[in-house]
């Protein structure tokens, strides 16, 4: 036979195979029609005479016989739009599309436990396969809010600064706010290893790739990850799997929840999803909105935000903590402030108390947890809210004090404003490898707040 004609046999043979496999796993009533591959124009494929629900996976065949996943992001008339899972190579014109009529699902199980997976659920850490329990929708529901047992109990994080002036309580939704390169990641992984939970899930999503190995081996370490469950989706990875990587880990919280644990859920960063979202949205011809973010994005923040917290009455919680950059300190930046709205905190780190050497650079000013007067004794609120206008009555008269203005003797406040401002920086900083207990950070509080004949 003819080198041209075996290979093409060949290749029909392998897709024909690939076929009835995939009829094999379809509902014995659910016709498979398939359709062509009509367009491919930047991160979206357009196939034309198959039809397949939003969300739904599609192969599409390769020029060597393989086969391309692809999911249903949209569609139009009887177009549907495709964006690929993975690479595209080997794609051609008029290639085959094959719905499969299922969508994505999730693996969960306890012995995902101490394993780092990508965004499809495969593993990454070259220990073999997932041997999962159960899987379940990529995108579950919330939870009635009338159902969700309240936020009563506060969480020991060990960060001296939250502890103490930002109590969190469990099942609360914080954000870690700030710009580029002042230190989100670096308290993210004080509070991994600190933080009291019977379950993590870490959610690296869009992040520099070699930043998921130094937090698995430096961060969470070989006791850290026996409890964990990490999931990766990098930069260089597809923004429909950036997306996925945030659904899942969401997803696996979810399970462990409502097994009755108690599960930390972190999500570095939830800007990266806006941006995956924002990638998608426009590449399918949704038209941009603010600042080039189309609506899509502020309409699935909160669709994955509000599936964490605390579960039903009896149950167990998820405390999440997500980062979020604020691209050139801008704190009116779009995504900063759809996420303050939705969250039920926020933490603001500030690039000028990092130059000034105090790490974790909290700005206790423009950080509030709004949890925080229903968790704490009244004697602790009034130490913290003492803490505050100390700390503010310092800052409005910073400028005075800086360029010698300042006489002492002339305002007794800002006299004693002065006298505990070493302290008061001191309080604010803390060693990485050094915890703090929520009970050593109150008490250390009060002592700060009393201190110097303070009431």
């Amino acid at each position: 036979m003819h080198p041209v004609l075996r290979t093409a046999t060949e290749r029909e043979r392998r897709w024909s195979a690939h076929l009835a496999a995939l009829r094999a796993r379809v509902r014995p009533t659910a016709a498979v029609v398939e359709g062509r591959l009509a367009r491919a124009a930047g991160l979206t494929l357009e196939a034309t005479g198959c039809e397949a629900a939003l969300g739904a996976r599609c192969l599409i065949e390769g020029q060597d016989g393989g086969t391309v996943q692809a999911e249903v992001v949209g569609f139009a008339g009887d177009r549907l739009f495709l964006m690929p899972i993975s690479g595209l190579s080997g794609v051609m014109p008029g290639a085959r599309v094959v719905p499969t009529r299922k969508a994505a699902r999730v693996p969960v199980g306890y012995a995902l436990l101490g394993r780092v997976i990508d965004g499809t659920g495969a593993p990454l850490d070259g220990r073999g396969p997932v041997h999962a329990d159960g899987h379940v929708p990529l995108e579950g529901g919330p939870i009635n809010p009338l159902l969700r047992a309240p936020i009563a109990e506060p969480l020991d994080v060990g960060v001296r600064s939250i502890n103490a002036l930002l109590t969190a309580g469990r099942g609360q939704r914080l954000g870690l706010f700030a710009g580029s390169g002042i230190g989100k990641s670096s308290l993210l992984a004080m509070m991994t290893r600190f933080t009291k939970a019977d379950v993590i899930v870490v959610g690296l999503i869009g992040e520099r790739g070699r930043e998921v190995k130094e937090f698995v081996e430096d961060n969470l370490g070989a006791e850290g990850l026996s409890r964990s469950v990490v999931v990766a989706t990098p930069a260089d990875c597809s923004p429909l799997l950036r997306l996925h990587g945030a659904w899942m880990a969401t997803a696996i919280a979810e399970y462990f929840r409502d097994q009755g644990q108690q599960v930390l859920l972190l999500m570095d960063s939830l800007t990266r999803f806006a941006q995956a979202q924002r990638e998608i949205g426009l590449a399918i011809g949704e038209p941009p909105a603010t600042k080039g973010y189309p609506p899509s994005v502020f309409a699935r923040l909160p669709q994955l935000i509000e599936r964490a917290g605390t579960g039903t009455r009896g149950g167990g919680s998820i405390t999440a903590f997500y980062t979020v950059l604020a691209e050139g300190d801008d704190e009116n930046d779009p995504i900063v402030d759809a996420a303050r709205a939705v969250l039920d905190g926020h933490i603001m780190l500030s690039r000028e108390i990092a130059e000034s050497g105090v790490y974790p650079p909290i700005d206790p000013e423009a950080s509030i947890s709004r949890s925080m007067n229903r968790i704490s004794a009244p004697q602790h609120l009034r130490a913290a809210q003492k803490f505050r206008e100390i700390y503010a009555y310092y800052q409005r008269h910073r400028d005075l004090i800086t360029v010698g203005a300042y006489r002492a003797g002339a305002d007794a406040a800002l006299d004693r404003a002065v006298r505990l401002w070493p302290r008061l920086e001191a309080f604010l900083a803390q060693n990485m490898a050094e915890p703090v207990s929520l009970e050593e950070a109150i008490a250390g509080l009060e002592a700060l707040v009393n201190a110097d004949g303070g009431a």
